[in-house]
């Protein structure tokens, strides 16, 4: 049973949540303040945490990276008021997996949540897809689920794993981020943004230049590519890295 930690000050939601998450077959745990979540970390790691942005003695942001650089592999999903795409990708960079806005359909949340936890618990790969993926000094290991560049281990979200994971399975083919989304994520809908914010931190941890990418490449008009590597990166010539494509056009 999959347990999840609810840090929201807002009793009503708290209480509609962990009922539907009952329904689902999932255990919740509610706190009120991020104090109460470190508690709550202190004495069980959870499968996933669901954390508001606006709590009485936090701001969730900062909880959410705090979080991400302690346990790394604990899937996040952030619940907000704020509605502006600069809150949300304020949300998506300090390291949620998902963010969601309020008023939201508890069902949704739900069907999020599970969402979230597939990818996170994924089986390795299947007999036709390596378990073990190489390119150059990047390594990535589907059964330990770890990624190492060089010597050193990389930490990743289990979404970044995952997004790192299906480019590096797929080198050479342009995926837009709309396919990203529904091969990544598994949602058939959803902020754009949130691929563009992965697709930055995930060059932030593997490319010596994250402005200038050599190997997770931006291709314009359509979204981003896997360039594979046979030596150790050098910089490249700059990549324009970091503009949000679009299916259609460049933004």
């Amino acid at each position: 049973m999959a347990s999840i930690l609810i840090v929201d000050d807002d009793l009503t939601v708290a209480e509609v949540l962990l009922s539907y998450l009952q329904r689902a077959g999932m255990r919740g745990t509610h706190v009120t303040t991020g104090a109460g979540m470190h508690r709550a970390l202190g004495a069980e790691i959870p499968d996933l945490l669901v954390l508001d942005v606006m709590l009485p003695d936090a701001d969730g942001v900062d909880l959410c990276a705090s979080v991400r650089a302690q346990h790394p592999g604990v899937p996040i999903i952030m619940l907000t008021a704020r509605t502006e795409e600069s809150d949300r990708i304020a949300g998506l960079t300090a390291g949620a997996d998902d963010y969601v806005v309020k008023p939201f359909s508890p069902r949704e949340l739900v069907l999020r949540i599970q969402s979230v936890l597939r990818r996170a618990n994924q089986a390795p790969a299947s007999s036709n897809e390596p378990e073990v993926l190489v390119d150059g000094d990047l390594t990535l290991d589907r059964n330990s689920h770890q990624a190492t560049l060089g010597t050193v281990a990389l930490t990743l979200t289990s979404r970044e794993f995952e997004l790192l994971a299906h480019l590096m399975a797929n080198p050479g083919h342009a995926f837009t981020r709309d396919e990203l989304l529904t091969e990544v994520w598994g949602w058939n809908y959803g902020d754009k943004s949130t691929v563009t914010v992965h697709v930055r931190r995930l060059r932030e941890k593997i490319e010596p230049d994250p402005g200038s990418p050599i190997r997770l490449t931006t291709v314009w008009g359509v979204g981003y590519r896997w360039d594979p590597v046979t030596a150790p990166q050098q910089p490249a010539a700059r990549d324009a890295a970091e503009a949000e494509p679009t299916s259609t056009a460049r933004s």
